[in-house]
């Protein structure tokens, strides 16, 4: 009779330790298919401080009252539940890719042999603070959203109550849809679009940028080529030397790369973020990867080819406009209309609902 008899422990192969570092929208779809698709050999590790991922395509809309909070959020503990990973709810405090560690923000220590990052972009405070003095003490910062979300009810109560005058100050898509959905939201109030020295839509084509335009004067939105210099408790200073009267400042300002990753040694791209070959792995550190889809964090653990990323040639951008309206843009074609921000609504909420499991009891 033959006895089947287990491998030696002596030849039993280590499991390989994956840390994801954040909930952004790569990591929800690797934690989604880890639920069907486990990683063989393999501890996986996801380092995230909220209980929850805000969606912020669909920030505009609860900022315009079309959303309650709930509808824009993925709780992280169903997924973390099916996909069988270790959910660690810490900050990240450093990053040491030589001795493959994370450092979190109550001292503990995470080793890791493959890495992927996905956190997102922050607002340092101190450094906005240095080019904007007054800002940390008056302005209402837009990340970390989930922090803006719980504050924005009280500008809102604030806004039914008595006409706010209300700056939002930076450039951009996100500075367009929040000033537009403040509007929206908070009809008697004046809103100011402050968007530096170029136009809003100034990096897309001339159609494009007359239809922001358009559409911001139409609502009646002011906006100022200029920018923001310093805050006060009832105004903001202006490059040109003017003050401009605000009750409220929301600051849009473009997001910056977490000071961990700025500190970590990593090779970092021309706007400070983790630097990533055709792969989305690091130019510097073969085991840190940016984003990575769980084929090729799978293909590099076993030593297998990878699959270049390959983005869209084209991609639709659609732009909410306050009023359940929206701007589209694909390559060289623009559009608007309120169909357009039915297929936005439509997109958004079952991006959502892809990742919104429901929660255990």
């Amino acid at each position: 009779m033959t006895v089947a008899t287990s491998p030696s422990p002596s030849l039993a192969r280590e499991p390989q330790h994956l840390v994801l570092l954040g909930a952004g929208h790569a990591h929800l779809h690797i934690l989604s298919q880890l639920a069907t698709q486990p990683l063989p050999e393999t501890v996986v590790t996801l380092i995230a401080p909220q209980p929850r991922q805000i969606y912020a395509s669909m920030v505009p809309g609860y900022v315009a009252g079309h959303y309650a909070l709930q509808d824009c959020e993925i709780p992280l503990e169903p997924l973390v539940r099916r996909s069988g990973v270790r959910w660690i709810q810490r900050g990240i405090a450093a990053l040491d890719p030589q001795q493959q560690n994370v450092r979190l923000d109550d001292g503990s220590i995470v080793p890791f042999d493959w890495l992927s990052v996905n956190t997102g972009t922050v607002q340092d405070r101190e450094s906005i603070e240095r080019a904007l003095p007054g800002a940390r003490e008056h302005a209402l910062f837009v990340r970390p959203v989930e922090a803006f979300a719980a504050l924005w009810p009280r500008v809102a109560e604030m806004g039914d109550t008595r006409a706010l005058r209300i700056a939002v100050i930076g450039a951009g898509a996100v500075g367009f849809e929040l000033a537009l959905a403040v509007r929206h939201r908070l009809p008697a109030s004046a809103v100011t679009l402050v968007c530096g020295p170029v136009p809003p839509g100034a990096n897309h084509s001339p159609a494009l940028q007359q239809r922001l335009q358009a559409v911001l004067k139409r609502h009646k939105v002011t906006v100022l080529q200029d920018v923001a210099v310093g805050m006060r408790a009832d105004s903001v200073q202006l490059g040109c030397g003017a003050d401009l009267a605000c009750d409220v400042p929301l600051l849009v300002s473009r997001g910056q790369a977490p000071q961990w990753l700025t500190d970590s040694g990593l090779a970092l791209d021309a706007q400070g973020f983790l630097a990533v070959d055709g792969y989305q792995r690091s130019t510097s550190h073969s085991r840190v990867f940016a984003a990575a889809l769980v084929h090729n964090l799978a293909a590099a653990m076993a030593g297998t080819a990878l699959q270049p990323h390959q983005p869209p040639a084209s991609r639709l951008n659609l732009l909410s406009c306050g009023n359940r309206y929206a701007v589209g843009t694909w390559a060289s074609f623009s559009a608007q209309g309120w169909w357009l921000w039915w297929l936005k609504n439509r997109i958004d909420r079952r991006f959502v609902a892809r990742y919104k499991l429901p929660e255990s009891n």
